[in-house]
């Protein structure tokens, strides 16, 4: 079973989707993260010892995408393989057999369309077990604070790619911790630095979502 559970982790990590995805070439023709979950579960593995397999997978390829050693495409189709996997834990979920770390609630600041970094998160943090309300791009601090009431005791995450849209954000974490002044606030994207997070009271700043998991683990329930 360990080595089931290995190569469920591998197929994560190298993105291997199904065995009649082509891609990672070396891999073609073998059994994917689908197949894998589906056989783990029959043989009556437990879900969180699968989803401890595909955080595990999600992980190495985050260290190697922070370390440059791989790039967005990789990333996308990690991610693609975890969505395979998710997919079949979507009822243990739902019926409470497998317990989510917390909800994180994820946005692109009024002003930026930009989804792709966002989304990258939001796929990345999914797979490391939390529950992500994505409310989409160009979203108005008053659709974050709908979205934050709506999920009490939630994180919240604010993306950004340009760097005129900075004062949307200012502006989102002000409001937002206004109204909402327990609410903590982690914030990402091109333009930003940890500097430049601290000056618009943001609690935190991510560079990559490897850095979005690391500190979500320190509110994992």
């Amino acid at each position: 079973m360990n080595e089931l559970i290995e190569k469920l982790a591998l197929c994560v990590e190298r993105g291997k989707v199904n065995k009649s995805a082509p891609y990672p070439p070396d891999l073609r023709n073998q059994e994917g993260a689908d197949e894998l979950t589906q056989q783990a579960l029959a043989a009556g593995t437990g879900p969180d010892l699968i989803l401890k397999a595909c955080n595990d997978g999600m992980e190495r390829i985050g260290a190697k995408f922070g370390r440059n050693e791989v790039f967005v495409p990789e990333l996308l189709m990690a991610a693609k393989a975890m969505n395979a996997v998710m997919a079949h834990l979507k009822p243990f979920f739902q019926a409470g057999t497998v317990k989510k770390k917390g909800t994180f609630v994820l946005g692109t600041v009024a002003g930026d369309l930009h989804d792709i970094g966002k989304n990258l998160v939001g796929m990345v943090v999914a797979g490391n077990g939390w529950e992500v309300v994505d409310i989409g791009v160009d979203v108005k601090p008053g659709k974050f604070i709908e979205k934050i009431k709506e999920h009490p005791g939630c994180i919240v995450g604010l993306s950004a790619l340009l760097t005129t849209t900075m004062a949307s954000m200012a502006k989102t974490v002000q409001e937002i911790k206004t109204q909402l002044p327990s609410s903590v606030i982690l914030v990402g994207g091109a333009p930003l630095s940890a500097d430049a997070a601290a000056k618009m009271g943001a609690d935190a700043y991510a560079p990559d979502p490897q850095g979005a998991v690391m500190f979500l683990s320190t509110y994992a329930a």
